[in-house]
């Protein structure tokens, strides 16, 4: 598929507020995974004014002065910079778009000839010419399910879990730093699955960020949505302690 169009932007990399992030970049505008958690990112674009609707964000927009806006940023800001995050409002490997994936490549090398380590997250499929670039680098998959009808259902335009699950692998393989997301995790009166199935598919990874599920009428018209929470984080606490995996449980996940 191709993008829809481009735009051009006055700045590419921004210092995040995100509890476990640095530094990112958004160069893609849209997503065509269209989520339906809801969506933060789509939520955001909306309310403010970028995006009009959910189909308009569908239809992505790269910005193509995306690698001279790095040109220009990285000398001036790479002695504050511990990592880049790709991306927190879109998806740098957005599935079948190789426009997208061109440019996302080369983001990343520019980056890390310049000694910036770079953290990617995906619900597309990483690639394998990831192994080129520097071994610095994290590579992340969100994954909340292995349900297949769920994930059509939720992310009706990402990878299926399986692709995304081989191509992470495949990285680690390699030799590579690789995490998982498994955020936004839903209630069981959305979906019923067992986290430790899930948690057993991705036990080869370094790291494991688990979240609660948040903008949802469904999550909180379930009422032990707390409690529930409450015992999946516990399930990956002892999950990662048993198996040596680093772990970050989102902010707001764990409640009394």
């Amino acid at each position: 598929m191709k993008v829809k169009g481009y735009i051009e932007r006055k700045t590419m990399l921004y210092k995040t507020g995100v509890e476990y992030g640095d530094y990112t970049m958004n160069h893609i505008q849209g997503c065509a995974h269209g989520c339906k958690y809801p969506c933060y990112a789509f939520m955001m674009k909306k309310r403010f004014g970028q995006i009009k609707t959910y189909e308009e964000w569908l239809e992505p927009y790269l910005v193509s002065n995306t690698l001279e806006l790095l040109d220009r940023e990285i000398p001036r800001l790479k002695d504050k910079i511990q990592s880049v995050q790709l991306c927190f409002s879109t998806d740098p490997f957005m599935y079948q778009y190789p426009e997208i994936q061109k440019m996302s490549l080369a983001a990343i090398k520019k980056l890390n000839e310049s000694g910036i380590k770079c953290s990617i997250l995906t619900k597309g499929v990483l690639p394998i010419e990831l192994v080129e670039l520097s071994k610095e680098n994290e590579y992340g998959i969100t994954l909340i399910t292995t349900n297949e009808a769920f994930r059509k259902r939720m992310e009706p335009g990402s990878a299926p879990w399986k692709k995304r699950l081989a191509a992470l692998r495949a990285l680690h393989d390699a030799g590579r730093k690789t995490w998982v997301s498994i955020e936004p995790f839903p209630t069981s009166n959305i979906v019923r699955q067992d986290l430790q199935v899930l948690l057993e598919k991705v036990s080869f990874v370094d790291r494991i960020i688990f979240g609660r599920m948040n903008y949802s009428t469904e999550v909180t018209a379930y009422t032990k949505h707390k409690q529930f929470f409450n015992d999946r984080a516990a399930e990956v606490i002892a999950f990662c302690n048993e198996c040596g995996i680093s772990y970050h449980i989102k902010d707001g996940t764990i409640t009394e």
